[in-house]
């Protein structure tokens, strides 16, 4: 089976919590805060392998978890740093936040990586909380938690040539005379029924090694979803050149050229500026023979290069190489991943203090801020000191006048990320 689009989810580890520990030794009196800080946890990240052509690996197993950080311990020794865990796609792979649709990375060199879900970093232990005039905090922070997300991986093939026709044309044939692939061949439509890839040759005397893709039969309305090969439109946008497999011997091979190159302007304009060489398959054929001269008539009034073929004999082969060879690029440049090139998106994260009070359906109230829900994450609720300098922190950024504006009374609920806590107005005023 050719997995070519999947969804999967990451969640990075979190980290480790800070320890909130005091140095005891007998020949040293009030020795103070010792605690260490936690490990930061492990994130996930994607490589791409240019051994790999599909998605197969996340056929069955969709869900993904980095190690979280270790936990700060006394004599200020810090936790462990969680492991980092590196999942590897195929050349070609683009990644998407599935909740917004955004694009995360577009994956075509090897060895080229992109982190997907960052790492929680590690809280700080009570030693860096002490104060000349609060010399024994018992204030330590948690672990931030590690980023998850579900995230859509679509791949589309990065060959140098792509084989389209309508189903039964020849493609199949046509990869097997040109290379060593064995694709599944028979005489009736959408025998192909996933992408097959070979490496042309060009001859003795050339040194490059195009690949070449044969995608499944496209038909009318492919572009729209109708056929099998809607779903694998995708998969010649990456290609230097078309190869357009027309069935010579087909009732009106006018008609079926038309279909394709409608089809192809439909989901993408820019693949017909591409280069494309038109083979006009199947002159062991006598429909073909007759129709060929109409046919080629038609190609130079449109500038189309277009050569007559029989994949079954051979026939033209070596002339239908040829011209694929001119349009290549040199050996240089056919190294290169053909456009659009690998690009990896970097959002910088912003942790101004911004944030919204929002009602919550049930009444509650809804507080949202990178900054804020940071520092609840981080929050240990039962040491009374760190829920005291929580409070001050809301006091600091505006939250608790700001909700006080939004009419909010004791017992009523706060939510401040995933943490929950209930309004008392004289502890919170109190703090």
């Amino acid at each position: 089976m050719f997995l070519d689009r999947v969804k999967i989810n990451v969640r990075a580890g979190s980290g480790g919590d800070g320890a909130a520990t005091f140095r005891r030794e007998a020949h040293v009196p009030r020795g103070g805060p010792d605690g260490g800080d936690g490990g930061r946890g492990g994130s996930i990240s994607l490589r791409v392998d240019p051994g790999q052509t599909t998605l197969r690996d996340f056929r069955q197993h969709h869900h993904f978890r980095a190690e979280s950080g270790g936990r700060g311990s006394g004599s200020r020794r810090h936790g462990k740093a969680g492991g980092d865990l590196v999942l590897t796609v195929p050349p070609g792979t683009a990644v998407y936040d599935d909740a917004t649709g955004e694009l995360v990375a577009d994956l075509v060199s090897s060895e080229q990586v992109a982190m997907v879900a960052k790492g929680g970093r590690g809280g700080l232990g009570n030693v860096h909380f002490a104060t000349s005039t609060h010399q024994t905090p018992k204030h330590a922070q948690k672990g931030e938690p590690g980023e998850e997300l579900w995230i859509r991986l679509e791949l589309r093939l990065i060959a140098d040539v792509g084989l389209v026709g309508l189903p039964n044309a020849g493609k199949s044939t046509l990869l097997a005379a040109m290379t060593a692939a064995r694709p599944k061949i028979a005489d009736y439509p959408f025998t192909t029924l996933e992408p097959n890839l070979g490496v042309l040759d060009l001859g003795d005397e050339d040194e490059r090694r195009p690949t070449i893709a044969d995608v499944p039969g496209l038909i009318e309305g492919a572009s729209l979803g109708a056929g099998l090969g809607h779903a694998f439109l995708r998969h010649v946008e990456r290609t230097r050149i078309l190869v357009h497999v027309v069935d010579g011997s087909d009732r009106d091979p006018e008609w079926s050229h038309g279909v394709i190159r409608d089809e192809l302007e439909a989901h993408d304009p820019a693949l017909l500026r591409k280069p494309i060489v038109v083979a006009f398959n199947k002159m062991d054929q006598p429909a073909a023979v007759s129709a060929w001269p109409l046919f080629q008539e038609a190609r130079q009034r449109d500038g189309i290069a277009c050569v007559p073929i029989a994949a079954v004999t051979g026939q033209g082969i070596a002339e239908l190489r040829a011209l694929i060879a001119e349009r290549l690029p040199d050996a240089d440049d056919l190294g290169i991943p053909p456009e659009p090139a690998g690009v990896v998106v970097h959002r910088i994260e912003s942790l101004g203090d911004g944030f919204v009070v929002e009602r919550d359906a049930d009444g509650g109230f809804r507080v949202r801020g990178k900054r804020i829900e940071r520092i609840a994450a981080q929050t240990d609720f039962e040491i009374d000191e760190s829920a005291d300098r929580f409070q001050r922190d809301l006091g600091r950024l505006g939250i608790d006048a700001e909700l006080r504006r939004a009419g909010i009374v004791a017992g009523d609920t706060v939510r401040i990320g995933a943490v929950s806590l209930e309004w008392d107005r004289e502890a919170w005023e109190s703090a």
